[in-house]
């Protein structure tokens, strides 16, 4: 029987991966990645702290049509770059519940948009992906941290900002490492 769970219990589904502070591979450098599904076969999530630069309107003009020319986008990940994936999510504090919807279209999108104005709008240019049995080896190597969900931070926090508040809270040890510079040669 497969278990989708981390050897901690932490299910992975819907659950935040952190690059370890040692993790130098540059998709994945102080990235925080949503992870969206884990079953037996792979898993896929996206990354949410790495900022393009860009909005769904300067990349292409259709988004106009749907008012979601300012959505910001991301770079979600190496795989599959020329694919947009949009994503709405509420944080619920009341319930302690985070409420995620990803691959919208962007009909679907809009009509979130227009009737929940505490929706977070995200799009993702690529995802993370990961062969059967790669995840968990790479998880094995301690190339990632796992977390639960912290939707206040996602919503609220970016860049190394996100990365470094979720693992401090994860793990003093871990929080400190994240402190050193790049470059070691800075300190």
């Amino acid at each position: 029987m497969y278990d989708e769970t981390h050897e901690e219990g932490i299910e992975l589904t819907g659950s935040l991966m952190l690059a370890h502070p040692h993790l130098k591979d540059p998709n994945f450098f102080r990235s925080v990645v949503l992870m969206t599904a884990h079953k037996p076969e792979g898993s896929v999530g996206v990354v949410v702290n790495k900022k393009s630069g860009l909005t769904l309107g300067q990349v292409n003009g259709e988004f106009f049509k749907y008012d979601l020319q300012d959505v910001p986008l991301y770079v979600g990940g190496p795989v599959d770059q020329d694919q947009i994936f949009l994503s709405a999510w509420k944080v619920l504090p009341e319930k302690n519940e985070f409420k995620l919807y990803f691959g919208l279209e962007p009909t679907i999108a809009q009509s979130k948009k227009e009737t929940d104005s505490d929706l977070v709008l995200r799009a993702f240019k690529g995802y993370s992906g990961w062969g059967e049995g790669q995840l968990q080896n790479e998880l094995g190597e301690n190339a990632w941290v796992v977390s639960q969900m912290d939707g206040y931070a996602i919503s609220q926090l970016d860049g190394e900002n996100l990365w470094r508040h979720v693992i401090m809270n994860i793990n003093l040890e871990l929080g400190l490492m994240s402190l050193a510079p790049e470059v070691v040669e800075w300190n």
